[in-house]
């Protein structure tokens, strides 16, 4: 083991594409302001981000480009706390971009992802050494639909996993402008028979299983081995466990001012709920709780609160409650 692996071993290792974000400042679309906000964002390095703030350590790894905007990232992410030794910055290919604008109430969201350097991800990337020694390994269903490579990526460090006794949390974050529901079935379904925890919307259960049937989908989720979190019920979270259900509600909100990233924070807080040895209902309940903070701000990440903030607001629900 290196001295460098010594000095910060991650409790959750994940990796990903990350990408540059650019937005207008004010109400102006894109193609009329003269200003832009530069950010960044990808569903791991959110979840890394949001487990750091939470109090644990918290490893990502990914490839950007050689640029501005790659350098950009590595070192925010390293900014937050989060251990970025296994990333790597390569001349070969480009960081990806997402322009965002929220015209008249309408979100739209346009990618250059093409060829980034994110989709030339391979398993000779992976460092299995860094993997083993974490408890949990978090992937999600974004990387495998970058590129073949990349999903020959995901298989290769969740076979690290299990073989060293990492447990793996997958979330299947379908993405339609990555690929079709056809295409996606069989590699997520693949994916989630290996995983420990798994971690869909309801939205996306009722695509993958092709119906809206709910007592159908948890049929189908009882015959995976892992514990099945079901995020975006109407008012609650659902478990889904050894064939039985719960909920968990929602913590209201009272109002909604952006929901990109609500469900990178639920998980974020999630996790950050098993490495503190909470029952599943209230690590649920924690990923309740970050994913509603997480609405009430503007970003992808910026919104997932610390830990302090975390028990303040806990404290003061407890407050109103007596």
């Amino acid at each position: 083991m290196t001295d460098r692996m010594q000095m910060f071993q991650p409790e959750v290792v994940t990796f990903g594409e990350t990408m540059a974000v650019l937005m207008p400042n004010g109400s102006k679309g894109i193609e009329y302001t003269s200003h832009l906000e530069k950010s960044f964002g990808g569903a791991e390095s959110n979840v890394a981000i949001g487990i750091s703030r939470l109090g644990h350590r918290a490893g990502w790894f990914g490839r950007l480009g050689e640029d501005p905007l790659g350098r950009m990232i590595l070192k925010r992410i390293r900014g937050e706390g989060v251990d970025v030794s296994r990333a790597e910055l390569t001349s070969e290919a480009p960081t990806g971009l997402i322009l965002r604008e929220n015209v008249a109430g309408k979100s739209s969201v346009y990618y250059y992802r093409r060829h980034s350097a994110a989709s030339r991800m391979e398993p000779v990337h992976l460092d299995e050494s860094y993997i083993r020694q974490a408890s949990i390994l978090h992937v999600t269903g974004i990387t495998p639909a970058l590129s073949e490579s990349c999903r020959d990526t995901v298989a290769e460090a969740i076979a690290i996993a299990r073989r060293n006794g990492v447990k793996v949390c997958f979330d299947p974050n379908l993405r339609l402008k990555l690929w079709s529901v056809d295409k996606a079935r069989e590699t997520l379904f693949t994916f989630a028979e290996q995983a420990d925890y798994f971690l869909p919307g309801l939205d996306e259960l009722k695509l993958l299983y092709q119906t809206d049937n709910f007592d159908e989908i948890v049929e189908q989720l009882s015959r995976l081995q892992a514990v099945s979190i079901v995020k975006g019920g109407d008012a609650e979270t659902f478990i889904v466990e050894q064939g039985k259900v719960r909920s968990i509600p929602y913590f209201k909100v009272e109002q909604v001012v952006d929901t990109v990233g609500a469900g990178d924070g639920f998980c974020a807080g999630f996790i950050a709920g098993l490495l503190k040895n909470y029952s599943l209902d209230e690590a649920v309940r924690l990923g309740n709780l970050v994913g509603a903070m997480v609405i009430q701000m503007e970003g992808d990440w910026e919104g997932i609160p610390t830990w302090e903030q975390v028990q303040a607001t806990l404290n003061r629900v407890a407050h109103v409650e007596r």
